[in-house]
């Protein structure tokens, strides 16, 4: 009798230990571990210039020999042996002609982030989802048609495959680009957007860049295929995918947009930035224009880039304009400026980023003239719910939106901030609804612009 009672106890007690420990065990956390593939661009390496949580600090990089890989590899060790919250990844790096086959073979990771040449990058980015890779790409993930109708397969097959393609747009988080969204949704400050027409738009933005800058502190060496759009893109395909992101995400937050119906391209045009080779080899560190450039020298000593670009366009029936430039360097020593304009029927949203504004970004809210007695402040309230501290400056013609310091990140921050959402779309498998369709969109409009350019001539 007493046996069976210890039976029964020992039998208790060991159930009960399954159970607790059944109880306190937690699903394992998923370990991300990163490729960086072919790196050509500083945005590769600002992808690492944080450390993330359930990231592997182990980074295999699959590239080409050259200095491109040694330049991001020197941007990357940087990182780690800064003085101020110093990062710690450490590169595992295969060099060599058949990079991307030995990728696809040994599988090291799961997550491939893609930054660098864009001649390939479409084709990459399909095959690399074709192998179960998750995607993490820089802009412009298409430079063509051609590239367009890959990135339409590469969607197909993430959705069939579920996986995660997406593209690196840091302006989102710039706190000017947000409070005119926000304040775009007030109807009793901003009323609703204008339809605007072809030669008076609704929206107008325009983003300056140089090719001399700073990043990270020091002067940033650009590759020499950075100056030929056949490898590059034009400013067109380029810089203006963040300018057509920023339209759709502000004008219609939230909403998908089908480019087979809703997107009509009205006009497009590019022309040149003219760089000496001086300046060539002030960016690049080489003494000579390589031979793929010839079909853009000058004179032997002069290039002309087709960086700069505007498309004129309507999201259903809002018309919009935007435009890219390139120059070789601020005379102010400015970063990138900005400059952009929602018109509605109350009042305009615009920022601006000049020398009354110290060449930082500031956002203003001028009412249309038959409103601009009236106090908005109240409105705003929902605005300091989300952005305490924000408040309202009186202009000639309207308001100033003052920004606590708090909230204004640089450029390089932001790509933390990308990578981060990135993240949690994988972790979460929840990641918007209306992304892919804008994804797709946005490379309608700017490489059917090109194509539009290229018919025209």
């Amino acid at each position: 009798m007493i046996i069976d009672i210890t039976k029964k106890l020992s039998w208790r007690l060991g159930l009960l230990i399954i159970i607790l420990m059944s109880c306190s065990h937690k699903e394992p956390t998923q370990t991300i571990q990163l490729i960086t593939l072919d790196p050509g661009h500083f945005h590769a390496a600002l992808v690492q210039k944080t450390m993330y949580d359930d990231v592997d600090s182990v980074v295999h990089v699959y590239a080409p020999v050259g200095n491109d890989l040694q330049l991001h590899l020197d941007r990357v060790n940087a990182y780690n042996y800064r003085k101020e919250s110093p990062t710690h990844w450490k590169e595992e790096v295969y060099k060599g002609p058949v990079f991307f086959e030995k990728m696809i073979a040994e599988k090291k990771g799961n997550v491939v982030v893609l930054s660098g040449n864009n001649e390939r990058k479409a084709d990459y980015i399909l095959r690399s989802l074709q192998n179960g890779f998750d995607v993490l790409a820089d802009k412009p993930m298409a430079t063509d048609g051609k590239g367009f109708e890959q990135l339409k397969q590469a969607f197909e097959v993430a959705q069939k495959n579920d996986l995660l393609l997406y593209d690196i747009m840091t302006e989102r988080f710039e706190i000017t680009s947000i409070l005119q969204r926000e304040i775009s949704m007030i109807p009793e400050i901003f009323g609703t957007l204008e339809k605007g027409t072809p030669d008076d738009p609704a929206v107008v933005k325009e983003s300056t860049h140089f090719f001399y800058k700073y990043i990270s502190g020091n002067v940033v060496t650009r590759p020499p295929w950075f100056f030929d759009v056949s490898q590059q893109g034009e400013g067109i395909v380029d810089v203006m995918t963040h300018l057509v992101d920023l339209v759709f995400w502000e004008c219609f937050p939230n909403k998908a947009i089908d480019y087979t119906k809703d997107i009509q391209i009205d006009s497009a045009t590019h022309w040149t930035t003219d760089l000496s080779l001086e300046q060539f080899r002030t960016l690049t560190k080489i003494d000579s224009f390589p031979a793929y450039l010839r079909k853009n020298i000058s004179a032997d000593t002069m290039i002309k880039i087709f960086s700069n670009g505007e498309i004129n366009y309507a999201i259903r029936g809002v018309h919009a304009k935007i435009r890219a430039l390139w120059k070789y360097k601020s005379a102010e020593n400015t970063g990138d400026l900005y400059y952009a304009m929602m018109r509605g029927t109350k009042a305009n949203l615009i920022i601006r980023q000049g020398p009354e504004e110290k060449y930082q970004p500031a956002l203003y809210v001028e009412p249309i003239p038959s409103l601009k007695s009236i106090d908005i402040a109240g409105y705003l309230k929902s605005i300091q719910e989300k952005f305490p501290g924000v408040q309202l400056q009186a202009t000639k013609n309207g308001w100033k939106v003052i920004i606590p310091d708090k909230y204004k990140e640089g450029h390089e921050e932001h790509f933390a901030r990308v990578t981060k959402n990135f993240l949690q779309y994988l972790k979460r498998k929840n990641m918007p609804a209306w992304e892919v369709p804008n994804m797709l969109a946005k490379y309608y409009v700017t490489t059917g612009a090109l194509e539009l350019i290229r018919k025209a001539k």
